[in-house]
């Protein structure tokens, strides 16, 4: 992953060559032009992220804020981590689907859509995918996800022993 000293999203774009420079301000946009309110532009994990903050959602399993988009110009490719459709299979079928109706190839993993040119993409579908989840429903499926870890399981467990715990000591 390509790593940057930029404290935030116009110094990140300042330190790219024009040309990519040029494509990343227009993802950008893009992604402002759709992001639900809620989510806070920053710089994280070398690149542009939106993100609900710490002081909104504290609850992170790694201390950090919960990320839901990453945006980054790697060595020969651009990435947008889209948190979206890697937590809502709805979502992941309507970017896919969008996608081979338009006749572009997809190319994505888990939840890394990477593309060379902003031609490459059903920019109309990316769009909506950013938009279809604001914060509190990402939350969700955040704690939904997170439920299914062994770590989860093994805190809701903890969680229910305390309640009848607690719910022994109450005088009847």
């Amino acid at each position: 992953m390509v790593t940057t000293d930029a404290k935030n999203a116009e110094q990140y774009l300042a330190s790219l060559p024009e040309d990519r420079r040029q494509v990343m301000t227009a993802m950008r946009k893009l992604i402002q032009r759709h992001l639900p309110k809620g989510y806070v532009e920053s710089i994280g994990w070398g690149m542009i992220c939106y993100v609900i903050p710490l002081e909104k959602y504290p609850e992170t399993y790694n201390g950090e804020p919960l990320g839901y988009l990453g945006l980054c110009a790697q060595k020969d490719y651009y990435a947008l981590y889209m948190m979206g459709p890697y937590g809502d299979m709805k979502q992941d079928t309507e970017l896919r689907s969008a996608f081979k109706a338009a006749g572009k190839k997809l190319d994505m993993g888990k939840s890394c859509l990477r593309f060379r040119s902003l031609e490459d993409l059903e920019l109309e579908a990316v769009g909506k995918a950013i938009a279809s989840t604001p914060p509190k429903r990402f939350i969700e499926l955040y704690e939904a996800a997170q439920a299914n870890t062994k770590a989860g399981k093994k805190a809701s467990a903890k969680k229910a022993s305390a309640k009848k715990t607690a719910s022994k000591k109450k005088p009847a």
